[in-house]
């Protein structure tokens, strides 16, 4: 695709490769320095749809796509029309679907879409506040006119108004995981490429983190030093993987009077009434425990470490969906 020559079409890849890529910041990134760019919006949904409102895919102007906002539909068709906008310097509002005027194209769900696509102003600003943002661990807002296409970012969950489109960023959710051994690993191993950030604990451990493996943080102090200064909140999950009673214990007590949302004890089952019964001795009421689990992860039979992982990590994305339903 070339912004300067809209009708020289792109070799659309054979595989959809674009939709596996969920954090859109470092293609924008990379996007950003080799050109400018164009940010595909789902605005709204009528019926069915594949995909969560507020979907988004960056359209490079050499063709390169990242992310997705159909089941593969429209996406060859968004990345067209993105060539235009650049093109034109003017936004466009996609419609497709079920009474769409676009009668070529047809959503296999039965729904009917709204995508807005408009150059991105200022990609590498709008880049680095969402980075910060991120960091920072801060619900931040992108307020898009839907005139104009300009942005502007915001604090808090803003809602949508008569003249701005509202794209809500909410921090990644993130996976505080004790313990050392291969269980441990796996989920440290799986978890990113679900989009899950993951702080590792493991007390009076080694220095170093275990290689290769793509951590937010690391502690190797003493459990007491590490949950001092861990700071936990409502899109962070606790697990205690240390196969200890005491480890077990102090961290399910102290993420459980925290705001996390999910807690969890690798074990057995037939140790869940003492250790109910001792957090309750310690003050943890009936309503913070419903956010225990005993054992850790879903009953999917896992036997293997990485088996484990994914019951763990699936019980995560899932009590995470659960809260937003």
């Amino acid at each position: 695709m070339n912004a300067l020559n809209p009708s020289a079409a792109p070799v659309w890849p054979a595989w959809p490769d674009y939709a596996l890529i969920a954090d859109l910041l470092p293609s924008l990134r990379d996007f950003a320095h080799a050109g400018r760019v164009a940010l595909a919006t789902l605005v709204s949904t009528d019926g069915p749809s594949p995909r969560p409102l507020y979907s988004e895919m960056l359209i490079a102007a050499d063709g390169r796509v990242a992310g997705y906002v159909s089941g593969g539909c429209v996406e060859a068709a968004v990345a067209s029309e993105a060539a235009m906008v650049l093109a034109e310097g003017r936004p466009r509002l996609l419609d497709y679907g079920v009474g769409s005027p676009v009668l070529d194209i047809q959503l296999t769900c039965g729904g009917r879409i709204g995508i807005f696509v408009r150059e991105l102003r200022e990609p590498s600003a709008y880049a680095n506040t969402l980075g910060v943002a991120r960091r920072e661990r801060r619900t931040v807002t992108v307020m898009t006119d839907r005139d104009s296409g300009a942005w502007k970012i915001v604090e808090g969950h803003i809602a949508p108004d008569d003249r701005h489109y509202a794209c809500v960023h909410m921090p990644p959710l993130r996976l505080v995981a004790v313990g050392g051994d291969p269980v441990t690993l796996a989920v440290a191993q799986l978890a990113p490429t679900m989009g899950v950030e993951v702080v590792l604990l493991r007390p009076h451990g080694p220095a170093e983190p275990p290689p290769g493996i793509a951590l937010t943080g690391y502690d190797s102090r003493s459990l007491a030093a590490s949950l001092g200064e861990l700071v936990l909140d409502e899109r962070t999950a606790v697990y205690s993987l240390s196969h200890d009673a005491e480890i077990d214990h102090a961290v399910a007590r102290h993420a459980l009077r925290s705001p996390a949302f999910a807690v969890g004890i690798l074990g057995s089952r037939n140790k869940i009434g003492t250790r109910v019964e001792r957090l309750k001795n310690d003050g943890v009421d009936d309503d913070d425990l419903t956010r225990l689990h005993l054992p850790a992860g879903l009953p999917i039979g896992a036997q293997t470490p990485h088996g484990i992982a994914l019951s763990i990590l699936a019980q995560v994305c899932q009590r995470d969906r659960a809260r937003a339903s």
